[in-house]
């Protein structure tokens, strides 16, 4: 089942504003934190390096451990946070907060068109009260027509809460990424 949002209900982004900004990037740290408690190598983009940074004093991958074609590494190094194991990409977040919500989808389906036989578990992060707009997005057809299948089944949706949630679990050096199935949310089961 796909469907076509009507023109009236365009995302257009959230002009962005000090404090907007602020948590969109304090959400990014906590996932890159997350990651790292859960003994996972982060990549944030260059672009965010420095305001992740200032809000998580941890440590970032300086180069990608991927040998893809150079499309799809442009692809990857710009998506907002990345866990890795060893050589494989094991989550893919992107954060949508003051951007349109399309954009961080449209970058999950080019990874995903990019590399059809890589199974990496994706997230589109946003606060609740655009959860709605995620979920429409997604199952646009565009994105139903892929060949590992629908994006709506493969990327889900985060709420900013459920970021704070997971990193307020008293144990996640002991935990593994699965934790986050128990708060992720998908336009295919709605």
């Amino acid at each position: 089942e796909v469907t076509i949002p009507e023109s009236k209900s365009e995302d257009s982004p959230i002009a962005p504003t000090e404090v907007t900004v602020r948590e969109s990037i304090k959400i990014q740290s906590l996932l890159a934190q997350i990651g790292a408690a859960m003994n996972y190598n982060i990549w944030v983009p260059r672009s965010d390096r420095a305001r992740v940074l200032s809000d998580w004093n941890g440590q970032l991958m300086e180069t990608l451990p991927i040998n893809f074609d150079e499309t799809t590494i442009k692809t990857i190094e710009n998506i907002d946070v990345l866990w890795f194991k060893g050589k494989s990409i094991i989550r893919a977040f992107e954060v949508e907060h003051t951007t349109s919500i399309y954009s961080g989808i449209l970058r999950m389906a080019d990874l995903m068109s990019l590399q059809p036989n890589i199974k990496i578990k994706s997230h589109i992060v946003a606060p609740i009260e655009r959860r709605d707009k995620v979920f429409e997005e997604i199952m646009r057809p565009v994105f139903a027509l892929l060949d590992g299948g629908p994006l709506s089944e493969r990327c889900s949706y985060l709420s900013y809460e459920s970021v704070r949630d997971i990193s307020k679990q008293p144990f996640l050096n002991r935990m593994t990424d699965s934790i986050i199935e128990d708060f992720e949310d998908f336009a295919s089961e709605n």
